[in-house]
């Protein structure tokens, strides 16, 4: 055996420059796998960690996934609100530890507005229960400050102190603007990898007073009375959603199902981790056709390796019959085809870690910057462990079939002279 070995690793050194290209061919394909692999597995674990330390989310009354996309990923409108009443009712519960309420429907150049209040910088979650952290500035706290999301601080170019004009609906064009009532940035968010990002922050009071005089979606100057902004109270009449903490995780189905029977107004309240999950699985062909075509790739490079060695095995049947001659058996003429094709699949293997994890640690802040994606350098996880094993055996099995060509081979054809 040992013998063999070494026979395969002087034969890989004559060939060296077709052993080379072939296991580069793996490595890129094997690195290809390992990647989407990588990023399928971090993206989904951002995904389902986008919103974390909120026990319940409520709502009105629609679907769960309805409500966890208006209300965590910015994405559609809500069906109705949840009037204010029912807000205090909810947030005045002995369970309950803290609430977040929202109201959304506002929008600055494509970028959604959320009204909230300072407990949003206090309480809510992302990733593994990390808190909010402020790249510049400080939370809101006069009347028409804003705290912007990481991505539009970067793509508008806005830094403190600059005005903001908030448009009235969602729409990326918008001409119905509050410009009478401009905001000023006091606060930028560091980058958090979710729809925080892309989001503008305001106060509960501040959307009541840039809609005083607007009438079913029109600005009508005074139509809200002559009261001056400063003197009046501005506390909303309705709320989109609630962000709910509590003080036991285990009141959180008591609490759910009191929120789902409440017979005033139509509300429901989700688990924001099963909604999530709900919402990976409608994704689920997505990362399916990556894993398949990074399959494919890997194939493509071991198919690659396959011919390679078929078609330098004609040239090499004189050197099959000399090791024939000298006392080599069938069988060790076939391990020596295999050893080398696990040679060359193994060092791919081996070339492509160091190519994923070089990559990897060259990219990852573009990628986070740009792609708002949170990626981990760790160790291979049991799956990859798996599929690198299967990439191993495969090509130990690729080096079965010219294997068994040599096999066939006689010492007599082998020594032949052809003209």
């Amino acid at each position: 055996m040992k013998v063999v070995l070494m026979l395969a690793l002087r034969s890989l050194y004559n060939r060296r420059l077709t052993a080379i290209m072939t296991v580069i061919s793996i490595s890129v394909s094997v690195a290809l796998l390992l990647g989407v692999e990588k990023i399928r597995t971090e993206a989904k674990s951002s995904f389902s960690s986008t919103i974390s330390g909120t026990d319940l989310i409520v709502g009105a009354r629609s679907g769960s996934v309805q409500l966890l996309l208006y209300s965590v990923f910015r994405i559609g409108n809500a069906t109705n609100n949840i009037s204010w009443q029912s807000y205090q009712e909810i947030a005045s519960q002995p369970k309950v530890e803290w609430t977040i309420p929202m109201v959304l429907g506002d929008s600055h150049r494509g970028y959604r507005v959320l009204g909230t209040t300072a407990d949003y910088f206090k309480h809510y979650r992302y990733g593994r229960k990390h808190t909010l952290a402020f790249r510049d500035g400080q939370p809101f706290e006069a009347l028409h400050d804003v705290v912007l999301g990481a991505e539009v601080a970067k793509q508008l170019n806005y830094q403190l102190g600059q005005k903001v004009v908030i448009s009235h609906g969602t729409g990326t064009t918008s001409f119905s603007k509050h410009e009478d009532q401009p905001f000023t940035v006091v606060g930028i968010l560091e980058p958090t990898g979710t729809p925080l990002d892309r989001t503008l922050h305001v106060s509960l009071a501040a959307i009541e007073a840039i809609h005083i005089d607007w009438q079913s979606g029109s600005y009508i100057p005074g139509s809200g009375g002559t009261t001056p902004v400063s003197e009046r109270k501005l506390e909303p009449k309705q709320i989109t959603a609630i962000l709910v903490g509590l003080k036991s995780k285990m009141s959180t189905f008591q609490l759910q199902r009191s929120i789902n029977n409440y017979r005033k107004e139509a509300l429901q309240a989700i688990l924001p981790g099963v909604a999530l999950q709900e919402l990976w699985s409608m994704l689920g062909i997505v990362e399916s056709t990556l894993l398949i075509i990074s399959g494919f790739v890997v194939a493509t490079g071991l198919f690659g390796m396959l011919t390679a060695l078929l078609t330098s095995l004609n040239e090499r049947r004189r050197e099959m019959a000399i090791l024939r001659a000298v006392g080599a058996r069938p069988w060790q003429v076939c391990l020596l085809l295999v050893l080398e094709t696990g040679g060359l699949t193994l060092s791919g293997i081996l070339l492509s870690l160091i190519f994923l994890y070089g990559g990897l640690a060259i990219s990852i802040p573009f990628i986070e910057n740009h792609f708002g994606l949170f990626l981990e350098l760790s160790l291979p996880g049991l799956y990859e462990l798996k599929l690198l094993s299967l990439v191993f055996i495969t090509g130990l099995l690729c080096g079965l079939l010219p294997g068994y060509g040599a096999y066939r081979y006689s010492l007599a054809d082998g020594m032949t002279v052809r003209l």
